[in-house]
């Protein structure tokens, strides 16, 4: 690859991915993809990614994700304060509120979102935002703390991107972006991200490219085809793909406050 990427999220302890971590990880160097964020979706997932990012030298977060706020108990700061100790831990998250499916009820999304808030305030750690039909309150959490982070597989319309950016958020790209019928809001969206605020994501093992061709037989995204988002966020922003992997690998740097490596 005459470049490299980070892929700054990538759902690494997902069952789909079991026993085959080594080859992934092997996949994605060979795509130039260098480092990737590790998710943690709940405490034992977040373990999960801080093993995964410590055997294989990557980042990890550490937090609950939405989907998973009923499973929170009163022992999650302490939980999260111990994982957030080792320098692989680089974000409080995955958290957030998701009204598209409801797995948790909507008081306790935001409950547990609220407590995340906090603890990243209190530990100066950026935090991994998931949000999908809940801008509303999302938002107005959000201007309840002081914190800094990545609104990660951003979706939304104009109104909520304007919002997110005023807020100092990075925004995160996933291969949403590649979809020409889904994805059409989206790819007019992505020219009023300013580049020092991107950031780009497989949500591996989700979402795969559509422009991916072949597609695997598994149809199981992975970190190598981060390739395929770099590409059309590129031609969005009528750059080139080097030009977009080294400000989001910039970015990545800048905002979890890392040296370049």
């Amino acid at each position: 690859m005459p470049y490299s990427l980070i892929d700054a999220g990538v759902n690494l302890t997902n069952h789909q991915f079991d026993e085959q971590h080594q080859d992934i990880i092997a996949r994605a160097k060979a795509a130039g993809v260098k480092h990737m964020l590790i998710i943690g979706c709940d405490v034992a997932a977040s373990e999960q990614s801080l093993e995964l990012a410590i055997e294989h030298q990557q980042f990890s977060t550490a937090g609950v994700h939405p989907h998973d706020a009923k499973s929170a108990t009163d022992e999650l700061e302490t939980q999260l304060t111990q994982l957030a100790s080792h320098k692989q831990v680089i974000a409080i998250g995955e958290c957030g509120l998701d009204y598209n499916r409801d797995f948790s009820p909507r008081d306790v999304q935001r409950s547990v979102l609220r407590r995340q808030l906090a603890l990243a305030e209190q530990l100066n750690l950026p935090v991994y935002l998931h949000e999908r039909d809940a801008s509303e309150d999302m938002l107005s959490i959000l201007k309840e703390f002081n914190v800094r982070g990545v609104l990660h597989c951003f979706t939304g319309n104009a109104q909520a991107l304007k919002s997110y950016l005023a807020l100092g958020l990075y925004i995160g790209i996933t291969g949403w972006v590649c979809d020409e019928r889904r994805g059409k809001e989206l790819q007019q969206l992505i020219p009023s991200i300013p580049l020092n605020k991107l950031l780009i994501e497989t949500d591996a093992p989700f979402l795969i490219p559509r422009t991916v061709n072949p597609k695997p037989k598994s149809r199981r995204n992975e970190p190598a085809l981060l390739t395929y988002v770099c590409e059309t966020i590129a031609q969005l922003y009528n750059l080139t793909p080097e030009a977009i992997a080294q400000q989001t690998t910039l970015n990545f740097y800048n905002i979890f406050d890392l040296k370049a490596k």
